[in-house]
């Protein structure tokens, strides 16, 4: 008796492929796939001509003689935006951060990401006025809102995600330095309420208003339109001035100290794949191709990516050999 052998196909679910060819088609791909290649450099300029329909429909001139076709391009930019959303919400499951759970999961986790908000602020505002949802107020402040929209472009920039990632992981610090900020402003408000109330009532008859020039003078230079004119004031107001200067320099350091440190992470990263590329001391083609896609994920330069696959090249042809660790000179085999 013979037996046979009986083999399972396993059928893919249709929709499920469909739903994976969406979403890579909507990710960001520079080398691989040329539909998400055409789908991000027509976002991309769909994003940028929108922000600049906006900004040319706050002119009187032109929204008066193109009021008609800016509005009819602001219902074709909606309606892709629109789209997009959905159809990004309907794929976020099959992006890697949605394994293991379940699809509703998943698209929760999508709608409470930074893009998808930003995505969502970008359409949001021409279905509120479409509908009507204020009623009378005025919408104008809704129209500025759709330029939120540039911030659509983070998406497909490395350089900006980086300094979105480092407010997010600075988050507490910055809160810090802000809340220093409040308490001296509240500290200076007061102070030149004190030497000045009886000189310029109009200007610092309250703490409140005296608040308007502790925060111009923390935050700037000052305006020149309210200034002490006491000489005790003055003193205070020179000293208030010295303290700005530190309080504009505190949240700068604490951002560039954030950003480098991003910086050195994505430096870190790039460094741990190409050792992993120069494992077999040869770069294939897709290895190379990787390692492109990757720094410009990371935002990497391409010079400091050529330094450090010399610097992985030079490091495996020393492990190598038996080289002198100070002049990296060949030293003859160890006879024992």
């Amino acid at each position: 008796m013979h037996g046979s052998a009986s083999t399972t196909t396993v059928v893919a679910d249709p929709v499920t492929t469909r739903r994976q060819a969406v979403y890579r088609s909507l990710e960001t791909d520079q080398e691989k796939n040329w539909l998400s290649r055409s789908v991000d450099i027509f976002l991309i300029t769909l994003i940028s001509a929108s922000v600049i329909a906006v900004i040319l429909e706050s002119m009187p001139g032109i929204e008066a003689k193109y009021g008609n076709a800016l509005r009819v391009f602001e219902v074709i930019t909606v309606s892709v935006f629109t789209i997009e959303y959905l159809l990004r919400l309907w794929c976020s499951v099959e992006s890697e951060s949605a394994a293991g759970k379940t699809a509703l999961r998943a698209r929760l986790q999508y709608l409470t990401s930074f893009h998808a908000i930003i995505d969502l602020l970008a359409i949001l505002p021409f279905y509120l006025i479409l509908f009507g949802v204020f009623g009378s107020v005025d919408m104008r402040f809704l129209r500025a809102v759709r330029l939120l929209r540039v911030l659509k472009l983070t998406r497909y920039s490395a350089a900006m995600n980086m300094v979105f990632i480092t407010f997010r992981e600075n988050g507490r610090a910055l809160a810090a330095a802000f809340l220093i900020l409040v308490t001296i402003m509240l500290l200076a408000a007061s102070g030149m309420y004190y030497f000045e109330r009886q000189s310029q009532p109009e200007a610092f008859g309250s703490i409140p208003a005296a608040m308007w020039w502790a925060f111009a003078t923390l935050t700037t230079v000052g305006y020149g339109d309210v200034t002490p004119i006491t000489a005790g004031g003055k003193i205070f107001g020179a000293l208030i001035t010295v303290v700005g200067i530190g309080m504009v320099a505190l949240p700068t350091s604490i951002l560039a100290t954030g950003y480098s440190q991003q910086l050195k992470i994505s430096t870190a990263t790039y460094k741990d794949r190409a050792a992993e590329a120069l494992d077999d001391g040869i770069l294939s083609d897709d290895e190379i191709r990787d390692l492109e896609s990757l720094r410009v994920d990371l935002g990497l330069g391409k010079h400091t990516a050529s330094q450090i696959l010399d610097a992985g090249r030079v490091q495996r042809a020393l492990s190598e050999q038996q080289v002198c660790p100070h002049c990296r000179q060949s030293m003859p085999p160890d006879h024992g």
